[in-house]
């Protein structure tokens, strides 16, 4: 019983192969025509039995944020072992069609899959057994059509091991620059049969340094039971360093006490991440960003995580500036402690307005019962929060907010965040650091909301708090108001 697939059969008449060509196309899960987004495509060999699990791995593994969202283009087969195998061997009358097959892929398929679906041009090739074999054959002879390539245990004893004696000599020609190679294999005799080891010895001797490659041998798995993790790992392996688009340290703006350096928090994955304070780009030869980095004086600092795959590679900066304590001033008139007070507005307001100018419809003060997705209205209104703050220590303090649809923070009348969403990363907030002095400090959050789930989370770490790293809201007992 044939297997049912999913995602859109598709089809194309190939002149190179002089038949029609049936493959199956599975768009990402969350793929919108409106969007214009455009996506990463792997390309599958076997796609009668291959497309499904492919499928599931990528978007599992998609949504776990360690690949991005990819398209399959599983291709189905009329004669595998033609168009698999590179080498033509009496015991199998028709094969040696691998250079024609290539070629249809390489000038028909791969362009008609650009121009019909939101394809980017960056591309995988997967392939299992005689599928293994054609992906060593398609990077040795034409490099540049894929970007990386997986070869699930590989048939390599083809042909009186033909591929074993061909290979050193394609490798040393190869020049193209980030491609990536994951070979597989089953532990024992699995691989001996299939003749890995040899390949293994051929890449360390001659593989060229432009070649990213690894070799897996997976124990207690069949060579059909191999396919699953030899996909798993890898696409993972493919887009090494891919961490969902997000990178953030924390705090990303501040102001430098001499002689005493603060340290500059990352809780991801420091493995690919190279950081530079001085402004310049980093480079992979720049210095290994750790979970904490200090900082003893000025300047810009910068950070890029590095990726199998160079257009997901990504940087973020952030300034820092020498200074002094901020002035404190003395409690206010009529100030009392158990929170700010706010303001509310309404209006149609695409990014935070002038709220001076403006009439609040609502005032009040804050207590434990605040909540600022409780005004009247949903959407589409403002806050101003003011009072003072009351620093019970010396020390720097660490002022962070959520992403918003637009965000500012004074201290003492500074402006410490201005958070625009329009120049910010999705799902990324804002934080800076600033010394303050025991006393009290004119405080001032503009906000507002305009549509969607966004909520107002604005957290401070207090200079006893900075080892643990750990914020909280600003607690009510350091918030004065005026009681209304």
């Amino acid at each position: 019983m044939a297997q049912e697939l999913p995602g859109k059969k598709d089809s194309i008449n190939s002149d190179i192969l002089k038949e029609k060509r049936v493959f199956q196309v599975v768009l990402p899960a969350g793929y919108k025509p409106e969007s214009g987004k455009k996506y990463d495509v792997i390309y599958v060999t076997d796609g009668d039995w291959n497309t499904k699990p492919l499928s599931q791995v990528e978007q599992f593994l998609e949504e776990e944020n360690r690949i991005p969202a990819c398209i399959i283009v599983g291709i189905l087969n009329t004669d595998r072992d033609r168009d698999l195998l590179p080498t033509h061997n009496a015991s199998n009358k028709t094969s040696g069609g691998a250079d024609k097959f290539l070629a249809f892929m390489k000038n028909e398929l791969i362009p008609y899959i650009n121009k019909t679906y939101p394809s980017n041009g960056d591309n995988t090739l997967f392939g299992h057994s005689f599928g293994g074999v054609f992906v060593m054959y398609a990077l040795l002879t034409e490099p540049q059509v894929f970007e990386s390539y997986i070869a699930a245990d590989p048939s390599f004893w083809w042909d009186n091991n033909a591929m074993l004696k061909w290979v050193p000599s394609k490798l040393a020609d190869m020049t193209t620059p980030g491609r990536t190679l994951y070979v597989t294999g089953r532990l024992g005799s699995g691989m001996k049969d299939m003749r890995i080891p040899q390949i293994d010895s051929i890449l360390k001797k001659d593989a060229p340094a432009t070649l990213a490659w690894k070799l897996m041998a997976y124990p207690d798995e069949t060579h059909g039971t191999v396919r699953l993790k030899s996909a798993y790992d890898g696409l993972k392996f493919s887009y090494t360093g891919y961490s969902g688009g997000k990178i953030v340290f924390h705090p990303m703006d501040g102001v430098i006490l001499s002689g005493k350096p603060i340290s500059l928090w990352y809780f991801s994955d420091t493995t690919n991440v190279r950081y530079t304070r001085d402004g310049t780009q980093p480079t992979i030869a720049s210095a290994q960003l750790t979970h904490d980095n200090l900082l003893s004086g000025p300047g810009k600092v910068t950070i890029k995580r590095f990726t199998s795959r160079d257009r997901y590679s990504e940087s973020f900066s952030g300034s820092f500036e020498s200074g002094d304590y901020l002035k404190p001033g003395k409690l206010q008139h009529k100030m009392k402690p158990g929170g700010f007070n706010y303001a509310y507005y309404e209006g149609e307001w695409d990014k935070l307005p002038d709220f001076k100018t403006l009439k609040p419809l609502k005032t009040g003060k804050i207590d434990s019962g605040f909540d600022a997705n409780k005004m009247p209205r949903k959407d589409h209104f403002g806050l101003v929060i003011s009072g003072q703050m009351e620093a019970k220590e010396d020390g720097y303090y660490l002022f962070g907010v959520d992403p918003a649809d637009g965000f500012r923070l004074y201290v003492d009348n500074r402006m410490l965040i201005d958070f625009d969403p329009s120049k910010a990363v999705e799902g990324q907030g804002k934080s800076f650091i600033v010394p303050l002095k025991k006393g009290f400090y004119p405080v001032r959050e503009e906000y507002f909301k305009k549509d969607g789930d966004r909520k107002l989370d604005v957290e401070y770490i207090a200079p006893s708090g900075i080892a643990t790293k750990h914020s909280v809201p600003i607690p009510l007992n350091v918030q004065y108001g005026i009681a209304e």
